[in-house]
Protein backbone atom coordinates (compact mmCIF):
# COMPACT_ATOMS: atom_id res chain seq x y z
CA UNK A 1 0.00 0.00 0.00
CA UNK A 2 0.73 3.48 -1.07
CA UNK A 3 -0.85 7.38 0.35
CA UNK A 4 0.97 10.73 -0.47
CA UNK A 5 0.02 11.90 3.28
CA UNK A 6 0.59 8.85 6.17
CA UNK A 7 -0.81 9.84 9.58
CA UNK A 8 -0.40 7.53 12.59
CA UNK A 9 -2.86 7.45 15.34
CA UNK A 10 -6.62 8.89 15.40
CA UNK A 11 -6.68 10.70 18.37
CA UNK A 12 -7.08 14.46 18.80
CA UNK A 13 -4.17 15.12 16.84
CA UNK A 14 -4.57 12.65 13.85
CA UNK A 15 -8.16 13.76 13.24
CA UNK A 16 -7.78 17.46 13.69
CA UNK A 17 -4.64 17.78 11.35
CA UNK A 18 -6.20 15.05 8.63
CA UNK A 19 -9.33 17.88 8.37
CA UNK A 20 -7.25 20.87 7.79
CA UNK A 21 -5.12 19.02 5.68
CA UNK A 22 -8.49 17.82 3.62
CA UNK A 23 -9.13 21.46 3.15
CA UNK A 24 -5.98 23.06 2.40
CA UNK A 25 -4.63 20.17 -0.06
CA UNK A 26 -7.10 19.56 -2.44
CA UNK A 27 -7.13 15.63 -3.87
CA UNK A 28 -4.75 15.26 -1.28
CA UNK A 29 -4.34 11.06 -0.50
CA UNK A 30 -4.68 10.79 3.38
CA UNK A 31 -4.56 7.88 5.34
CA UNK A 32 -4.87 7.63 8.94
CA UNK A 33 -3.75 4.40 10.94
CA UNK A 34 -5.77 3.74 13.81
CA UNK A 35 -6.88 0.31 15.64
CA UNK A 36 -9.36 1.35 17.92
CA UNK A 37 -12.99 1.77 16.66
CA UNK A 38 -13.37 4.22 19.41
CA UNK A 39 -12.89 7.95 20.52
CA UNK A 40 -12.36 9.26 23.61
CA UNK A 41 -12.57 12.61 25.12
CA UNK A 42 -10.50 12.05 27.79
CA UNK A 43 -10.51 15.28 29.72
CA UNK A 44 -13.83 13.80 30.89
CA UNK A 45 -12.19 10.89 32.89
CA UNK A 46 -11.26 12.81 35.78
CA UNK A 47 -14.99 14.24 36.09
CA UNK A 48 -16.19 10.61 35.47
CA UNK A 49 -13.57 9.77 38.73
CA UNK A 50 -15.77 12.54 40.59
CA UNK A 51 -19.33 11.21 39.61
CA UNK A 52 -20.12 14.28 38.00
CA UNK A 53 -20.37 13.17 34.20
CA UNK A 54 -20.93 9.21 33.24
CA UNK A 55 -18.06 7.53 31.49
CA UNK A 56 -20.41 7.40 27.91
CA UNK A 57 -19.91 10.98 27.50
CA UNK A 58 -16.45 10.71 27.07
CA UNK A 59 -17.00 7.83 24.12
CA UNK A 60 -17.96 8.28 20.13
CA UNK A 61 -17.07 5.96 17.65
CA UNK A 62 -14.24 6.54 15.89
CA UNK A 63 -16.09 6.41 12.07
CA UNK A 64 -18.07 9.70 13.50
CA UNK A 65 -15.10 11.35 13.47
CA UNK A 66 -13.19 10.37 10.88
CA UNK A 67 -12.85 13.58 8.15
CA UNK A 68 -14.88 12.55 5.03
CA UNK A 69 -12.11 11.48 2.13
CA UNK A 70 -9.66 9.89 3.99
CA UNK A 71 -8.68 6.56 3.99
CA UNK A 72 -9.17 4.65 7.73
CA UNK A 73 -6.46 1.94 8.05
CA UNK A 74 -7.35 -0.18 10.85
CA UNK A 75 -4.55 -1.40 12.16
CA UNK A 76 -1.44 -1.03 14.63
CA UNK A 77 2.07 0.18 14.13
CA UNK A 78 4.59 -2.73 14.49
CA UNK A 79 7.73 -0.29 13.10
CA UNK A 80 8.53 2.99 11.10
CA UNK A 81 11.35 3.18 8.73
CA UNK A 82 12.01 6.62 8.23
CA UNK A 83 15.28 5.78 5.70
CA UNK A 84 12.86 4.18 3.38
CA UNK A 85 9.39 5.86 3.84
CA UNK A 86 7.93 2.87 5.27
CA UNK A 87 5.41 1.67 8.45
CA UNK A 88 5.33 -1.92 9.25
CA UNK A 89 1.38 -2.76 10.48
CA UNK A 90 1.09 -5.45 13.08
CA UNK A 91 -0.73 -7.47 11.01
CA UNK A 92 2.37 -7.90 8.42
CA UNK A 93 1.63 -5.37 5.84
CA UNK A 94 3.69 -2.47 4.63
CA UNK A 95 2.75 1.14 4.36
CA UNK A 96 4.47 3.45 1.97
CA UNK A 97 4.48 7.05 2.55
CA UNK A 98 5.64 10.37 1.07
CA UNK A 99 4.74 12.31 3.96
CA UNK A 100 4.66 11.28 7.64
CA UNK A 101 2.81 12.87 10.55
CA UNK A 102 3.63 10.95 14.08
CA UNK A 103 0.69 11.68 16.74
CA UNK A 104 -0.26 7.89 18.41
CA UNK A 105 -0.21 9.59 21.58
CA UNK A 106 1.87 7.72 24.63
CA UNK A 107 1.90 4.38 25.86
CA UNK A 108 0.75 4.25 29.81
CA UNK A 109 2.80 1.54 31.62
CA UNK A 110 1.26 0.16 34.61
CA UNK A 111 3.20 -2.97 34.48
CA UNK A 112 5.83 -0.54 35.77
CA UNK A 113 4.52 -0.84 38.88
CA UNK A 114 4.91 -4.49 40.66
CA UNK A 115 1.67 -5.68 41.73
CA UNK A 116 -0.44 -2.90 40.17
CA UNK A 117 -2.18 -4.73 37.11
CA UNK A 118 -3.75 -7.73 39.82
CA UNK A 119 -5.20 -4.65 42.29
CA UNK A 120 -6.41 -2.20 39.99
CA UNK A 121 -10.12 -1.50 40.56
CA UNK A 122 -9.69 -3.90 43.99
CA UNK A 123 -9.47 -3.26 47.41
CA UNK A 124 -9.50 0.96 47.40
CA UNK A 125 -6.55 0.64 44.39
CA UNK A 126 -7.94 2.97 41.71
CA UNK A 127 -7.66 5.10 38.50
CA UNK A 128 -8.72 7.69 36.06
CA UNK A 129 -6.16 6.86 33.86
CA UNK A 130 -8.71 4.49 31.85
CA UNK A 131 -12.34 4.79 30.66
CA UNK A 132 -13.57 1.50 32.71
CA UNK A 133 -11.53 1.96 35.68
CA UNK A 134 -12.60 6.01 35.40
CA UNK A 135 -15.75 4.86 36.50
CA UNK A 136 -14.90 2.29 39.18
CA UNK A 137 -12.60 5.17 40.60
CA UNK A 138 -15.76 6.92 41.69
CA UNK A 139 -17.14 4.08 43.23
CA UNK A 140 -14.15 3.42 45.40
CA UNK A 141 -13.96 7.38 46.69
CA UNK A 142 -17.40 7.27 47.29
CA UNK A 143 -17.56 4.01 49.34
CA UNK A 144 -14.39 5.18 51.11
CA UNK A 145 -15.22 5.33 55.33
CA UNK A 146 -12.08 6.87 56.18
CA UNK A 147 -8.45 6.06 56.74
CA UNK A 148 -5.61 7.32 54.70
CA UNK A 149 -6.45 8.27 51.31
CA UNK A 150 -3.10 8.14 48.47
CA UNK A 151 -2.96 9.81 45.10
CA UNK A 152 -0.10 9.63 43.25
CA UNK A 153 1.69 10.59 40.59
CA UNK A 154 4.47 9.46 38.63
CA UNK A 155 8.16 11.25 37.82
CA UNK A 156 7.42 10.68 34.13
CA UNK A 157 6.08 12.71 31.49
CA UNK A 158 2.34 11.99 31.48
CA UNK A 159 -0.99 13.43 29.58
CA UNK A 160 -2.90 15.69 31.66
CA UNK A 161 -0.15 16.63 34.69
CA UNK A 162 -2.83 18.18 36.66
CA UNK A 163 -5.25 15.60 36.59
CA UNK A 164 -3.85 13.60 39.43
CA UNK A 165 -4.57 16.62 41.82
CA UNK A 166 -7.90 17.08 40.21
CA UNK A 167 -8.66 13.84 41.41
CA UNK A 168 -8.01 14.63 45.13
CA UNK A 169 -9.34 17.92 45.43
CA UNK A 170 -12.59 16.21 44.48
CA UNK A 171 -12.29 13.02 46.27
CA UNK A 172 -12.00 15.29 49.05
CA UNK A 173 -14.68 16.92 48.80
CA UNK A 174 -16.27 13.81 48.38
CA UNK A 175 -15.08 13.24 51.99
CA UNK A 176 -16.42 15.95 53.59
CA UNK A 177 -19.78 15.25 51.82
CA UNK A 178 -19.83 11.94 53.03
CA UNK A 179 -18.81 12.78 56.97
CA UNK A 180 -15.44 10.98 56.38
CA UNK A 181 -13.25 13.97 56.12
CA UNK A 182 -12.33 14.24 60.05
CA UNK A 183 -11.12 10.65 59.99
CA UNK A 184 -9.35 10.65 56.95
CA UNK A 185 -5.57 11.48 55.92
CA UNK A 186 -5.26 12.95 52.33
CA UNK A 187 -1.94 12.54 51.01
CA UNK A 188 -0.75 13.69 47.93
CA UNK A 189 2.88 11.58 46.92
CA UNK A 190 4.58 12.36 43.50
CA UNK A 191 7.96 11.88 41.84
CA UNK A 192 8.05 15.61 41.01
CA UNK A 193 9.88 18.23 42.97
CA UNK A 194 7.25 21.03 42.77
CA UNK A 195 3.35 21.17 43.29
CA UNK A 196 3.27 22.90 39.83
CA UNK A 197 5.34 24.11 37.27
CA UNK A 198 3.99 27.68 36.83
CA UNK A 199 4.66 29.65 39.83
CA UNK A 200 1.67 31.67 39.60
CA UNK A 201 -1.04 28.35 39.57
CA UNK A 202 1.30 26.78 42.01
CA UNK A 203 0.69 29.56 44.80
CA UNK A 204 -2.82 29.68 44.18
CA UNK A 205 -3.00 25.55 44.16
CA UNK A 206 -0.72 25.83 47.60
CA UNK A 207 -3.53 27.68 48.88
CA UNK A 208 -6.20 25.40 47.87
CA UNK A 209 -4.19 22.31 49.40
CA UNK A 210 -3.57 24.56 53.00
CA UNK A 211 -7.83 25.15 52.87
CA UNK A 212 -8.08 21.21 52.27
CA UNK A 213 -5.39 20.41 54.63
CA UNK A 214 -3.97 18.22 52.29
CA UNK A 215 -0.39 16.68 53.05
CA UNK A 216 2.54 16.72 50.14
CA UNK A 217 4.88 14.29 49.84
CA UNK A 218 7.92 15.42 47.02
CA UNK A 219 9.68 12.68 45.06
CA UNK A 220 8.17 9.82 46.29
CA UNK A 221 7.81 7.87 42.68
CA UNK A 222 5.27 4.42 43.42
CA UNK A 223 7.28 1.30 43.01
CA UNK A 224 5.09 -1.33 44.30
CA UNK A 225 1.58 -2.53 45.40
CA UNK A 226 1.16 -5.18 47.87
CA UNK A 227 -2.74 -5.49 47.82
CA UNK A 228 -2.96 -8.05 50.22
CA UNK A 229 -1.56 -5.33 53.07
CA UNK A 230 -2.41 -2.51 51.55
CA UNK A 231 0.73 -0.80 51.15
CA UNK A 232 2.52 1.08 48.73
CA UNK A 233 6.41 1.28 48.25
CA UNK A 234 7.89 4.62 46.74
CA UNK A 235 11.49 4.93 45.91
CA UNK A 236 12.34 8.86 47.76
CA UNK A 237 14.80 10.96 46.01
CA UNK A 238 16.99 12.37 48.69
CA UNK A 239 21.01 14.45 48.46
CA UNK A 240 21.70 10.80 49.79
CA UNK A 241 20.72 8.56 46.72
CA UNK A 242 17.04 6.76 47.04
CA UNK A 243 15.55 4.72 49.76
CA UNK A 244 12.11 2.77 50.05
CA UNK A 245 9.94 4.15 51.97
CA UNK A 246 6.33 1.59 52.29
CA UNK A 247 2.92 3.42 53.64
CA UNK A 248 0.16 1.70 54.43
CA UNK A 249 -3.10 2.90 52.39
CA UNK A 250 -7.34 2.62 52.58
CA UNK A 251 -7.45 4.03 48.86
CA UNK A 252 -5.09 4.34 46.55
CA UNK A 253 -5.47 6.36 43.27
CA UNK A 254 -2.36 5.22 40.75
CA UNK A 255 -1.09 7.61 37.95
CA UNK A 256 1.42 4.63 35.98
CA UNK A 257 4.29 5.96 34.58
CA UNK A 258 4.11 6.81 30.98
CA UNK A 259 6.42 6.55 28.12
CA UNK A 260 6.65 6.76 23.99
CA UNK A 261 4.97 4.02 22.31
CA UNK A 262 7.46 1.08 21.92
CA UNK A 263 7.52 1.43 18.00
CA UNK A 264 8.81 5.38 18.44
CA UNK A 265 11.48 4.50 21.19
CA UNK A 266 13.42 1.84 18.76
CA UNK A 267 12.90 4.29 15.69
CA UNK A 268 15.61 6.57 14.48
CA UNK A 269 12.78 9.07 15.11
CA UNK A 270 13.21 8.88 18.42
CA UNK A 271 15.43 11.02 20.85
CA UNK A 272 18.68 8.99 21.42
CA UNK A 273 19.62 10.93 24.71
CA UNK A 274 18.60 13.30 27.38
CA UNK A 275 16.18 13.81 29.57
CA UNK A 276 13.45 13.07 26.97
CA UNK A 277 14.62 10.24 25.62
CA UNK A 278 12.61 8.02 23.45
CA UNK A 279 10.42 10.52 22.93
CA UNK A 280 10.28 11.80 18.92
CA UNK A 281 12.60 13.71 17.96
CA UNK A 282 11.32 17.35 16.84
CA UNK A 283 11.90 21.12 16.20
CA UNK A 284 10.16 22.62 19.35
CA UNK A 285 8.82 25.83 16.81
CA UNK A 286 7.90 23.86 13.91
CA UNK A 287 7.47 20.45 14.81
CA UNK A 288 9.28 18.88 11.85
CA UNK A 289 11.94 16.52 12.61
CA UNK A 290 15.40 17.60 12.70
CA UNK A 291 16.50 14.79 9.97
CA UNK A 292 13.38 13.48 8.34
CA UNK A 293 11.94 16.56 6.72
CA UNK A 294 9.13 14.99 5.45
CA UNK A 295 7.96 14.05 8.87
CA UNK A 296 5.97 15.70 11.71
CA UNK A 297 5.19 15.40 15.32
CA UNK A 298 2.38 16.45 17.66
CA UNK A 299 0.48 15.48 20.79
CA UNK A 300 1.92 13.62 23.76
CA UNK A 301 4.49 11.38 21.67
CA UNK A 302 6.89 14.37 21.07
CA UNK A 303 9.70 15.08 23.01
CA UNK A 304 8.99 18.91 23.78
CA UNK A 305 8.96 20.32 27.36
CA UNK A 306 5.48 21.49 27.12
CA UNK A 307 2.21 19.78 29.12
CA UNK A 308 0.50 16.74 27.15
CA UNK A 309 -2.44 18.18 26.68
CA UNK A 310 -5.40 18.41 24.27
CA UNK A 311 -4.87 22.13 24.59
CA UNK A 312 -1.42 21.87 23.67
CA UNK A 313 -2.66 19.14 20.48
CA UNK A 314 -5.27 22.73 19.74
CA UNK A 315 -2.22 25.08 19.01
CA UNK A 316 0.26 22.31 17.39
CA UNK A 317 -2.49 20.99 14.97
CA UNK A 318 -2.36 24.35 13.04
CA UNK A 319 1.14 24.56 12.84
CA UNK A 320 1.85 20.93 11.23
CA UNK A 321 -0.76 21.37 8.97
CA UNK A 322 0.31 24.68 7.64
CA UNK A 323 3.93 23.51 7.56
CA UNK A 324 3.61 20.13 6.00
CA UNK A 325 1.67 21.95 3.41
CA UNK A 326 4.24 24.41 2.58
CA UNK A 327 6.77 21.34 2.44
CA UNK A 328 4.85 19.73 -0.33
CA UNK A 329 4.33 22.56 -1.96
CA UNK A 330 7.78 23.76 -1.91
CA UNK A 331 6.77 26.64 0.30
CA UNK A 332 9.75 27.94 3.59
CA UNK A 333 8.25 26.71 6.76
CA UNK A 334 6.50 29.93 8.77
CA UNK A 335 3.78 28.39 11.09
CA UNK A 336 5.22 28.42 14.88
CA UNK A 337 4.55 26.67 17.99
CA UNK A 338 5.15 28.53 21.36
CA UNK A 339 4.88 25.99 23.88
CA UNK A 340 1.43 27.04 24.77
CA UNK A 341 -0.20 24.43 27.27
CA UNK A 342 -3.52 24.87 29.42
CA UNK A 343 -4.60 22.76 32.46
CA UNK A 344 -8.02 23.53 33.63
CA UNK A 345 -7.50 22.69 37.38
CA UNK A 346 -10.57 21.45 39.04
CA UNK A 347 -10.38 22.10 42.47
CA UNK A 348 -14.06 21.03 43.53
CA UNK A 349 -17.39 20.99 42.00
CA UNK A 350 -17.95 24.41 40.48
CA UNK A 351 -14.50 25.77 40.83
CA UNK A 352 -12.00 25.68 38.52
CA UNK A 353 -8.34 27.83 38.08
CA UNK A 354 -7.24 27.96 34.14
CA UNK A 355 -3.43 27.53 33.95
CA UNK A 356 -2.56 28.73 30.60
CA UNK A 357 1.32 28.72 30.00
CA UNK A 358 4.33 28.42 27.32
CA UNK A 359 7.69 26.75 26.64
CA UNK A 360 9.28 29.16 29.50
CA UNK A 361 6.66 28.56 31.99
CA UNK A 362 4.92 31.98 31.35
CA UNK A 363 1.52 32.39 31.94
CA UNK A 364 -0.39 33.21 28.57
CA UNK A 365 -3.90 34.10 29.74
CA UNK A 366 -6.94 33.85 27.56
CA UNK A 367 -8.98 36.08 29.74
CA UNK A 368 -9.21 40.03 30.81
CA UNK A 369 -8.95 38.28 34.72
CA UNK A 370 -7.27 36.72 37.54
CA UNK A 371 -6.82 32.84 36.35
CA UNK A 372 -5.14 31.52 39.08
CA UNK A 373 -8.24 32.28 41.14
CA UNK A 374 -11.21 29.90 41.69
CA UNK A 375 -13.74 30.99 39.44
CA UNK A 376 -17.33 29.27 38.48
CA UNK A 377 -17.61 30.40 35.20
CA UNK A 378 -14.36 28.73 34.37
CA UNK A 379 -15.83 25.36 35.62
CA UNK A 380 -18.28 25.93 33.20
CA UNK A 381 -16.15 26.31 30.39
CA UNK A 382 -14.19 23.17 31.60
CA UNK A 383 -17.61 21.32 32.09
CA UNK A 384 -19.61 21.96 29.08
CA UNK A 385 -17.56 24.60 26.82
CA UNK A 386 -14.23 22.61 25.54
CA UNK A 387 -16.28 19.40 24.91
CA UNK A 388 -18.55 21.09 22.55
CA UNK A 389 -15.35 22.99 21.36
CA UNK A 390 -13.73 19.61 21.04
CA UNK A 391 -16.14 17.74 19.60
CA UNK A 392 -17.72 20.44 16.83
CA UNK A 393 -14.87 22.57 16.28
CA UNK A 394 -11.18 20.96 17.34
CA UNK A 395 -12.23 17.84 15.39
CA UNK A 396 -12.91 19.45 12.17
CA UNK A 397 -9.78 21.75 12.02
CA UNK A 398 -12.41 24.36 12.99
CA UNK A 399 -10.22 25.38 16.35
Amino acid sequence: MRHQIVIIGGGSGGISVAARLKRQLKGADIAIIEPSDKHYYQPFWTLVGAGIVPKEASERSEASVMPRGVTWIRDRVQDIDAERNQVTLATGGTLEYDYLVVTPGLQIDWHKIEGLKDALGHGGVCSIYDYQQSEKTWETIRNFRGGHAIFTSPATPIKCGGAPQKIMFLAEETFVTEGVRERSQVSFYTGGGVIFGVKVYADALQKVADRKRLEYRFKHDLKAIDAANKQATFCKTTDAGIEEVTVDYDLLHVVPPMSAPDFIKRSSLALQDGPLKGWMAVDHSTLQHPIFKNVFGLGDVIGTPNAKTGAAIRKQAPTVAENLAAVIQGRPLTQTYNGYGSCPLVTGRGKLILAEFNYKNEPTPSFPFDQAKERYDMYLLKRHGLPLMYWNLMLKGLA
